[in-house]
């Protein structure tokens, strides 16, 4: 349930059925398309803290649309700027067992995650020393031939 509910107008830039599409210069020189849309914003809280925002347009406009995790920034003057943020690329794992897995990441670091269910809390010793070995069996098979089998 909403806690608090703030209305915020949008400013109209243009009196036109069509919204105001501009190209800007950012702060590191790319250009970017920005399209004005007049609407309401309708900011709010859920009780559990968690800040909500919905924007409904007032006006018919087409745009590309997108879902993302964005960066939110509301100013005490009523402005929001929205930004979305970069997607994360996830690593893909090199060799994946049945509880664990070996995988590079973008720093080139190498990680071996290790997960098994509560109800198997007492086989942990046996089934990570298993797993670990058989990644490091294949890991090392692979180096050997990535390498041509110079290197011991």
């Amino acid at each position: 349930m909403v806690k608090e509910v703030y209305v915020v107008k949008m400013a109209k830039f243009r009196h036109s059925l069509q919204p105001q599409i501009r190209t800007i210069m950012t702060k590191n020189n790319k250009k970017q398309s920005v399209i004005t849309i007049d609407g309401m914003m309708t900011i709010g809280k859920t009780k559990e803290g968690l800040h909500t925002a919905d924007f409904v347009s007032s006006e018919y406009v087409e745009t590309e649309a997108f879902t993302g995790k964005c960066n939110v920034q509301m100013m005490r003057d009523g402005n929001v700027y929205i930004t979305e943020l970069p997607k994360q690329q996830r690593n893909k794992p090199m060799f994946r067992q049945d509880h664990s897995s070996l995988s590079k990441g973008q720093n080139g670091r190498y990680y071996f995650v290790f997960t098994l269910p509560e109800e198997l809390a007492g086989e942990i010793p046996e089934t990570l020393v298993r797993e670990a070995k058989e990644a490091a069996r294949k890991f090392t098979k692979a180096f050997l031939e990535n390498k041509g089998g110079t290197e011991k």
